[in-house]
């Protein structure tokens, strides 16, 4: 059945198309939508019959914007999924057109161009950078406190300290009787010795800094203490005045102290200085021939426990401070140790030659887990006997940290853990000293406590 639109004449046409007002008609062309589907679709038959329509009836061509002529209508050329509007399908109203006034005002627009004199571009200056150069840093009070605290070492100080301090307390300990209960201590002597085997070992930090730098050792290192020089904070060549100053300052008053306690202690200081020195000096240095820890072994555990018991004794050497300062040297040494697990594969870059380097990691392992169990195993044998000092088993209250330190070292492959091992292992050479202390304080002041009110009193 044939629709509205087919029965329309010409002229209908162009009355429904004859401008209106101010708007100009547009010529209408043919309007074919394509579909986006790529992909070609079968035609229904109702598609098909009303193509067939389509293409027998006359088609409206126009020539201008005027007149419509008809025209005979041409095979069509459509694509496979295409489906064609025609253009009497559309009515006059619903085709946009553009009011003439609009197009004559679009024509005459011209983009604004706005120019600036080049001077004026001058005066504009660049922001400051916002990270700030290294050489415009300033670092301030507390900065500088805390590089220098770093740069010291201070957290390791105790090795050499905490012996002068056990020596001290062994001396004191066994001058307690009942006739005098509060015993015979020199407290000048005891703070000089602590304040010279702490300049000392500051000092031969330094100077370690100062030689690490010039091999090349703990460049990269960040878990490692110290590296002021590395870090660019201090100039090398001050980092090494400051090490020798300290180290001189530190054998002077060394000397003094060690003047009250004999010549066996002056040597004792000396030998304790030139391994300060040469620990890292020099290219042949102790910690490159796999000697770290045995000098750790003497200067932080033989030499300080018995050096400061010879001063507070005035020069007497017994077997018991010897055998008092062996635990002491074997966690010493275990500490050291630690330290040269942590930095293995530094050392062996460089040609720095361990123990650890030498035996490897595997045997080193065990080696640590000996060298921090044998001084639990010399406590036991001190304590327990009838008439020893028994509360010095109270350095067993540490075994549970061993039992971390050892655990890590068997477990870890990697720097961090061997550098956790290492820090219980300071952990524990601390509070294995300072229990060991309480213990023969104790043990010493248990039998003449009745006695000490009286003999407060007689010393008003």
């Amino acid at each position: 059945m044939p629709n509205k639109e087919t029965n329309m004449t010409d002229q209908d046409i162009i009355e429904e198309l004859e401008p209106q007002d101010k708007y100009q008609t547009k010529k209408i062309p043919s309007i074919q939508v394509v579909d986006a589907d790529p992909e070609p679709r079968r035609e229904t038959p109702v598609e098909r019959e009303q193509v067939e329509q389509e293409n027998s009836e006359p088609t409206l061509n126009s020539s201008d914007s005027s007149t419509y002529t008809e025209t005979q209508p041409e095979p069509p050329r459509r694509r496979q999924g295409a489906h064609v509007v025609r253009a009497d399908a559309v009515q006059a109203e619903e085709v946009p057109t553009i009011p003439i006034g609009s197009l004559q005002t679009i024509s005459t627009l011209e983009p604004e161009v706005s120019v600036h004199s080049v001077a004026s571009m001058r005066a504009i200056s660049m922001p400051s950078p916002l990270v700030v150069q290294p050489s415009e840093y300033r670092h301030g009070v507390n900065e500088w406190m805390e590089i220098w605290r770093d740069g010291i070492r201070l957290n390791y100080v105790r090795l050499s300290v905490m012996p002068v301090i056990l020596g001290s307390a062994l001396a004191w300990t066994q001058s307690i009787t009942t006739a005098t209960p509060l015993g015979h201590f020199d407290l000048i002597h005891f703070i000089l010795a602590i304040i010279a085997v702490a300049i000392l070992q500051i000092g031969a930090h330094l100077i370690n800094d100062y030689y690490d730098y010039q091999r090349g050792i703990d460049t990269s290192n960040a878990l490692g203490p110290g590296g002021i020089i590395q870090q660019g904070l201090v100039k090398p060549t001050r980092i090494l005045i400051i090490g020798l100053t300290l180290l001189g300052i530190g054998a002077i008053l060394g000397l003094v102290t060690a003047l009250a306690g004999g010549p066996l202690v002056c040597l004792f200081g000396f030998i304790v200085v030139l391994s300060a020195y040469f620990f890292s000096a020099t290219k042949k240095s102790l910690s490159s021939l796999g000697l770290g820890e045995l000098i750790g072994f003497v200067v932080f555990g033989l030499l300080p426990v018995m050096g400061a018991y010879m001063i507070q004794t005035g020069g007497k050497l017994t077997i018991t401070a010897f055998y008092y300062s062996l635990p002491l040297a074997f966690l010493a040494a275990g500490v050291i140790y630690a330290n040269n697990m942590r930095d293995i594969e530094g050392d062996s870059h460089v040609g720095k030659k361990t123990l650890v380097s030498l035996i490897g990691l595997r045997w080193s392992r065990i080696a640590y887990s000996v060298l921090m169990l044998i001084p639990y195993l010399i406590v036991v044998l001190l304590g327990f006997p009838h008439g020893h000092p028994h509360f010095i088993l109270l350095a067993l209250w540490t075994l549970p940290t061993l039992v971390i330190a050892i655990t890590g070292v068997m477990r870890t492959e990697i720097s961090a853990g061997f550098h956790d091992v290492m820090r219980q292992s300071l952990k524990i050479f601390t509070l294995f000293t300072v229990f060991l202390i309480i213990g023969l304080i104790i043990s010493a002041l248990i039998p003449v406590a009745p006695l000490l009110p009286a003999h407060l009193i007689s010393l008003k």
